[in-house]
């Protein structure tokens, strides 16, 4: 019998949708909505509840007590799932402490592992690819480098669990006397075979990445599934692009060599254009090799490859520009990298939420605008560093295919 509610918390807008995806997926409906004041007084609804807490952005004391409020609101629920990023940015040990300690919970599971994304945890340490995350280019992230890949450091209350035959079967008399406890994972079937051991699911605080999630669903998939909603059609998408990681940024030179995208212009009077959005802009085709004929070519919206002293600002211009093209119909769907980005642009449009339809790609969540002041746009969102180089071309092209995948 899968669970009637599931609710994940989440540190930004693309972990909640992260979080949320593998479970639409595996047939529950799924809600993302943003921001603390959606934080209810009563049980979340049936279905998947994902919620934005918005706090990477904030200073570790106001995001643990962020946390814990949201973990007291939503403690009834039958899972309980508390992201955190698969590299290690942001509050992970504040945050968890607190979301247990307001859910109640006997004890917390904490498997951070995303090995689909190369992101794997060995003898407790967080690797990207077959490197530490502390030596990797997430521990020079301009907004939240990673200090420490060792998770003991951490959280040196926490029993680290490995992935050998037979360790995962501790784990129920592990969770009956309670604590924090860490598990090492490479492969999916490691994450599975966490997720089998615990009969009890319901007292236990999950805390993990996307990887987690869908070792979650697929053990608790529902069926029948509920049905996906019907996708309006896009003609005219936009990619918005905030993130400074590299790896966002060569997804964008690719999507203009292939594809080719341009850069959207705005109307001079627009607050958008105060201050320019992009002082080191990606190839586009004035500088390239013109690229083969593709439909429904994107306009494209980024910050500069460097941070700016008032990044709130550049990502305040960027959304007011995003609404600008939405509101002349000169756009009609988006893909938005990294969750401050979307979840600036979605704010500015007037959205409380995603209500999701599928996953395309691990990590990547699509839907479409939730909120009585919205319109119902496709949207794709995904974290700044997830992806290969062509990661923006496919979704591009799913963007305006609007089909359902496998």
């Amino acid at each position: 019998m899968p669970p009637s509610t599931v609710v994940v918390l989440a540190d930004d807008l693309t972990s909640a949708a992260d979080g949320a995806a593998p479970f639409r997926r595996s047939g529950h409906r799924a809600l993302v909505l943003f921001g603390p004041a959606d934080v209810p007084g009563e049980p979340a609804p049936p279905g998947v509840t994902a919620v934005d807490l918005g706090t990477r952005l904030l200073g570790e004391p106001e995001a643990a007590a962020r946390t814990r409020h949201a973990a007291e609101a939503y403690a009834k629920a039958d899972l309980l799932f508390k992201t955190v990023d698969s590299t290690l940015r942001g509050h992970v040990a504040a945050e968890l402490r607190a979301a247990l300690a307001g859910s109640g919970r006997r004890a917390a599971i904490l498997a951070p592992a995303f090995p689909t994304e190369g992101r794997t945890t060995v003898g407790g340490v967080q690797y990207v690819r077959g490197v530490r995350v502390d030596a990797s280019e997430f521990a020079r992230d301009p907004a939240h480098p990673v200090r420490t890949a060792d998770l003991a450091e951490l959280l040196p209350e926490a029993v680290l669990v490995g992935p050998e035959p037979g360790r995962a079967a501790d784990l129920p008399r592990l969770v009956e006397s309670g604590g924090v406890f860490v598990c090492s994972a490479a492969t999916e079937a490691d994450l599975d075979a966490v997720v089998a051991a615990v009969t009890r699911p319901e007292d236990v605080l999950w805390v993990g990445s996307p990887g987690l999630a869908a070792a979650l669903a697929r053990r608790h998939a529902r069926h029948p599934a509920d049905p996906l909603p019907e996708l309006p059609v896009v003609r005219r998408p936009l990619a918005v692009v905030g993130s400074a990681n590299p790896a966002s940024r060569r997804q964008l030179a690719v999507l203009y060599e292939e594809t080719g995208a341009r850069e959207a212009t705005t109307h001079p009077s627009s607050p958008s254009s105060s201050a320019p959005l992009a002082s080191s802009p990606a190839p586009s085709p004035a500088s390239s090799p013109a690229p083969a004929p593709y439909p429904n070519p994107a306009l494209t919206l980024h910050t500069p490859d460097e941070r700016s002293a008032d990044p709130t600002g550049l990502l305040d211009r960027l959304a007011d520009a995003a609404g600008e093209l939405i509101r002349e119909r000169r756009a009609d769907g988006l893909v938005l990298t990294g969750g401050e980005t979307a979840a600036a642009v979605l704010g500015a449009l007037g959205a409380t939420g995603i209500e999701l339809y599928d996953e395309p790609e691990p990590g990547i969540a699509r839907g479409t605008l939730h909120g009585a002041h919205a319109p119902r746009l496709p949207v794709l969102v995904k974290a700044g560093g997830f992806g290969d180089d062509r990661t923006l071309v496919r979704l591009h092209a799913v963007l305006a295919a609007g089909e359902a995948t496998p």
